[in-house]
């Protein structure tokens, strides 16, 4: 009883509530790169494209089958990437593995927001599918990163 109680405390209602907002939601036409992540574990899926100018993401699209905590996370992510570097993005996935995996504090600006997922911290079956959005962003602007290399 008490597992049940507390994963329903684990779906807040603002969880609820990013999950049902997020941002972004789809595919662009012609974007700079691509990049999907799953999570083995639960299933759970994100794909996103990103238009990255002058080292900045300009356009972003995801298209996400997850859970809520997965669907909360793509919604922060997507309230927050547009005119991002490829550093911060891979500085918040970052800082959020870190705040799941050993209690460090959430991604800080401007990637606030995060810390609505902290009691999922307790849960490491739900820290893939937090993670899979910033995961995959980071991942299509690295490749973008890398082509541009000598």
């Amino acid at each position: 009883m008490t597992e049940q109680i507390d994963l329903i405390k684990l779906y807040s209602t603002r969880i609820l509530a990013l999950a049902a907002q997020m941002p972004h939601v789809g595919r662009l036409d012609n974007p700079s790169a691509s990049a999907s992540k799953r999570s083995p574990l639960c299933g759970s899926k994100v794909t996103v494209d990103v238009t990255v100018q002058d080292g900045k993401i300009t356009e972003f699209a995801q298209n996400v089958k997850a859970c809520a905590l997965g669907q909360a996370a793509a919604s922060l992510a997507g309230r927050n990437i547009i005119g991002r570097t490829t550093g911060e993005v891979a500085r918040a996935r970052d800082e959020l593995a870190a705040m799941l995996k050993s209690g460090g504090p959430p991604p800080g600006p401007p990637f606030d927001g995060f810390e609505v997922l902290a009691p999922a911290c307790d849960y490491k079956n739900r820290h893939a599918s937090i993670l899979l959005s910033l995961e995959a962003t980071a991942e299509a602007c690295a490749s973008i990163t890398s082509e541009d290399a000598p």
